[in-house]
């Protein structure tokens, strides 16, 4: 798991299985994607939202609802999907663009900049794109993507 903003961390479905990581990282909160993972002292919440399927809005806003909650009580919020690249990228950029009014673009640079491994699946991408009525061709997520990487 990689901190995003000192109170936004996204990981994978293995962190979220790690209560002592999490406890060492002051987790107070999860949005998952892959399986719920519940323990008593730290609230979650899972969505079936699969990678690769368009993502509804009503979906993208039931998560951010969650996380805007979440930070509103200053805890710590994990957004962990399966592998950490792609549906707990999207959750996060809409987070920064909830927040700070970030544009999505900017805030996929800065979230890459700080897990690596973030590459959101273009059709996730496009959902969110839809969402925030922000025409940004997939080509440029790629483009900064393979800048960071290589």
């Amino acid at each position: 798991m990689d901190p995003v903003r000192p109170w936004l961390f996204v990981g994978k479905f293995r962190d979220t299985l790690n209560y002592r990581c999490l406890k060492a990282n002051n987790i107070e909160a999860m949005l998952q994607f892959a399986e719920l993972v519940e323990y008593t002292d730290i609230p979650a919440l899972h969505l079936a939202v699969e990678d690769g399927s368009p993502l509804s809005s009503a979906d993208l806003q039931h998560g951010i609802s969650f996380v805007l909650q979440q930070h509103q009580q200053d805890k710590k919020v994990l957004i962990a999907c399966g592998a950490g690249i792609s549906r707990s990228v999207i959750f996060a950029i809409a987070a920064l663009r909830e927040t700070e009014d970030t544009a999505l673009l900017t805030a996929y640079q800065e979230i890459v900049h700080a897990h690596i491994a973030a590459l959101p699946h273009p059709v996730l991408w496009k959902s969110l794109c839809a969402h925030y009525q922000e025409e940004i061709p997939y080509i440029q997520v790629l483009r900064h993507y393979n800048s960071v990487v290589s």
